[in-house]
This record gives structure tokens, sequence and C-alpha cells, in this order.
């Protein structure tokens, strides 16, 4: 489970914030999928937007950055806009994500257009972060079965 808090600017020449909350379920697939095969869902991509994340999923995958093939599940909890710019918008949630400790939301900025880019940054350096960790309690759990 990644909770998150994506902001973006409104555009228009909007002084005002656009702060969407949500998380992203990883979890594996009840089919067994092929390599490097990843499922979305919840990402309101429309038809254009699944063309260009296809694309963008492409150029990853040239470039060495793979998705698992595991499902995606991009859950909105709100919607919502912020009075004030984005830097005020992003001292503003870091202050409140620092004064109830939470450790485990991240803060995104990104474009409002293309939020699902920002939000798939996001997951893969998160599952980046802890892949080490991953590692290391798969192994300790292997060690444990051998006698």
């Amino acid at each position: 489970m990644l909770p998150y808090i994506l902001l973006s600017e409104t555009g228009g020449g909007s002084p005002d914030t656009f702060v969407r909350k949500g998380r992203v379920l990883v979890e594996k697939p009840a089919l067994i999928l092929p390599p490097n095969n990843p499922q979305w869902e919840g990402f309101d991509w429309s038809s254009e937007k699944r063309r260009e994340a296809d694309g963008l999923l492409n150029f990853l995958l040239v470039r060495g950055v793979q998705f698992p093939s595991m499902r995606y599940n991009n859950q909105t909890e709100s919607f919502s806009v912020y009075d004030g710019g984005l830097n005020e918008a992003s001292e503003h949630f870091k202050k409140s994500l620092q004064k109830e400790e939470n450790l485990s939301a991240g803060l995104v900025l990104g474009p409002e257009d293309c939020w699902q880019f920002s939000v798939l940054v996001f997951v893969a350096f998160q599952m980046a972060r802890s892949a080490d960790a991953d590692i290391r309690r798969i192994l300790d759990e292997y060690r444990k079965d051998k006698p």
C-alpha cells in the first residue's frame, strides 16, 4: 500500500493548487502473467492517455526501468483545491505529514494533465527503495526453511 498526496497547479492563471489524495495497492495478480506485463487499474486513462502510458512504459523499458507483472490499483480517496500556490501547498502538506509523523505517505508534485505518470514514478521509486529489504527478507525466510 503506497499512500500519496499529489499536488498540481490548477493553471489558467489561478493561484490555487489541486490536491489529489490516494493510494496505490501493489499486489500479485490472480493470474500468472508473462514478465513485464503489469496491470493498471484506477488510473482513469482515456484511450489517448493509455497510448501515452504504453509509450512511457516502452520508453522506460528501453532504458532498463521495468514494472514487474503485478496489479497496480490506484484508489483516489479525495480531490480538492487548496487555496494557495504550489509552493505554499507543498509546505503546508509537508508540515502536516511531519506533524502527523506520517512516514508512509509520499508528497508528489506534478502536472495535473498527466497526474498518472507522476504517481507511477512515485510507485517505481518506492519499489526500488524497498527492493534491498525485500530481498533480505526473502533470503532470511529461505535460510529458516533450510535444515
